[in-house]
């Protein structure tokens, strides 16, 4: 019996245009550090870095450690002098992005409703992020940090999306069984991936993004409208 959800957010929680959301970003992170670093050196440098991130499947290592282990090949500064400014334009700077995006109310709705039903609830979102751009991008969608039972960031998994590692990492700090839990996400292959360790999955099609290999075929597809009724369908699992 399903008890608990597992939600992507941005695309899925929170609507966005990934190309827009990503242009800003690498806009106000190079203001940031443009004392620092050339705009294209810092860009190429973050998104080598991520890739690598994304690519690792040592579990001895954090995500941000796999970041800025690979990060610090690829420039010529101390990164004991950049962190301070990292960690500032993610608890400042990274809200001035909150414009590029536009929350859906629904969203809201079903959160509360699944609360009050006795769900269990886990923000998945792909670990590329630390806690403070995940923090800062749940509240825009109108919802609480407090709302959820376990956020992934990249301070706490060791592990990426579409890696099937991350979903079982995922199993095992929540304690549940891949049949007790639901995947509800935007993204063919980071999330319906879930569904090859037996996780029930819904996709949701307001922000499709199907690269079309490899296919996964969802237990459930439709709107963020049609999760609602689902949701609202559900049977509580209060004990």
């Amino acid at each position: 019996m399903v008890d608990t959800f597992l939600f992507d957010l941005d695309g899925t929680l929170l609507p966005l245009d990934m190309e827009k959301f990503t242009l800003r970003y690498f806009n106000e992170l190079c203001n940031k550090f443009a004392s620092i670093f050339e705009p294209k050196t810092l860009q190429d440098a973050v998104w080598a870095s991520t890739k690598y991130m994304i690519s690792n499947i040592e579990k001895e290592k954090t995500n941000k450690d796999c970041f800025f282990e690979d990060f610090q090949k690829r420039i010529d500064h101390n990164l004991d002098d950049l962190h301070p400014i990292f960690d500032e334009f993610y608890m400042k700077d990274f809200a001035n992005i909150k414009d590029e995006v536009e929350p859906n109310p629904i969203v809201s709705d079903i959160i509360k409703l699944l609360k009050a039903k006795g769900y269990t609830l886990v923000v998945a979102t792909n670990p590329l992020f630390p806690k403070e751009a995940i923090n800062h991008r749940i509240e825009w969608a109108g919802l609480n940090i407090s709302d959820f039972n376990f956020i992934t960031s990249y301070e706490n998994m060791h592990f990426c999306k579409p890696n099937k590692q991350y979903y079982e990492e995922i199993l095992e700090i929540i304690n549940k069984k891949p049949e007790n839990c639901m995947m509800v996400g935007n993204d063919v292959q980071e999330d319906m991936i879930s569904s090859t360790l037996g996780i029930k999955t819904f996709l949701v099609d307001d922000c499709l993004i199907d690269r079309k290999s490899p296919e996964y075929i969802s237990d459930y597809k439709g709107s963020m409208e049609d999760f609602r009724k689902f949701v609202e369908s559900l049977p509580s699992v209060l004990k």
